[in-house]
């Protein structure tokens, strides 16, 4: 058996004079210092217009649906096909028969801000109760649900598990609060997501991180996702890059939700 010896009373009286004269060093270069040593002029942050209600978007974002049309999206599983929601006063409606709708662009990191309404008279309970999703990276555009999922659902008054709430990363990340609103009454989501990186080989390098605000009130902070979130089965990562982002038609029989300004911008 090895045994490791204490320092010595020598050792440690260096080791105090050391510190105390790298203190004595250092409050001296402070007493010399001037405010400008510690100050910055480059680089200059650009300039951005914020909108004139949290909902408006900035000057440099990307406005992906302005309630008008939805020429920044294709249909699921056809990039030649165009989005078949509905558009009408100012807001899409989700169309189940037709499925889910997809950026026409792909992102890395970026800011997204996007608002969504449960139908005032909405059926059902537990994950079939205005079921959605938001997949802040969409990485099969062949139909599949395969990405990163935010979930989008009534838990305003509806019990379902927590890691598959409204406000969760689906299957991998409770939400901190439940903020739902009521039924009927808009809702915001903002977003801050940082992409995956990986290696030349494939491998993972870093992975997806994201904050997520619901109605003002935080429900994810800064957490690191452990792969592509699965309905069944244990998450993972494959290496991709720059990804759309996905608005699902989920398959329940309730009643379709309703989405609304909804905005971009790169980071």
């Amino acid at each position: 058996m090895y045994t490791i010896a204490p320092p010595s009373s020598k050792k440690i009286f260096t080791l105090a004079l050391f510190l105390l004269s790298m203190n004595i060093l250092l409050n001296a270069q402070n007493e010399k210092a001037k405010p400008e040593d510690t100050e910055f002029y480059t680089p200059v942050p650009k300039i951005v217009t914020p909108g004139k209600t949290d909902a408006e978007a900035p000057s440099d974002a990307l406005v992906l649906f302005d309630g008008k049309n939805l020429d920044q999206w294709h249909a699921e599983g056809d990039s030649t096909r165009a989005a078949g929601w509905k558009v009408q006063n100012g807001i899409v409606t989700v169309d189940k028969k037709s499925g889910g709708i997809i950026t026409r662009q792909t992102f890395s990191d970026y800011q997204l801000h996007i608002e969504y309404r449960i139908p005032k008279n909405i059926t059902g309970s537990g994950q079939a109760r205005g079921n959605s999703g938001i997949y802040l990276a969409a990485i099969d555009n062949d139909g599949g649900d395969v990405g990163y999922e935010l979930q989008v659902l009534d838990n305003y008054n509806n019990t379902t598990y927590v890691n598959g709430q409204a406000g969760s990363i689906y299957k991998q990340s409770v939400p901190l609060a439940n903020p739902c609103r009521k039924p009927g009454e808009w809702q915001a989501y903002e977003v801050v997501w940082t992409a995956p990186r990986f290696k030349d080989d494939g491998t993972l390098d870093s992975p997806a991180r994201v904050t997520v605000f619901l109605n003002g009130v935080l429900v994810q902070n800064n957490f690191a996702l452990k792969g592509v979130t699965q309905y069944i089965g244990q998450p993972y990562y494959k290496m991709h890059g720059p990804a759309p982002i996905k608005l699902q038609a989920h398959g329940d029989k309730s009643e379709p939700i309703s989405y609304r300004n909804i905005w971009i911008r790169r980071l």
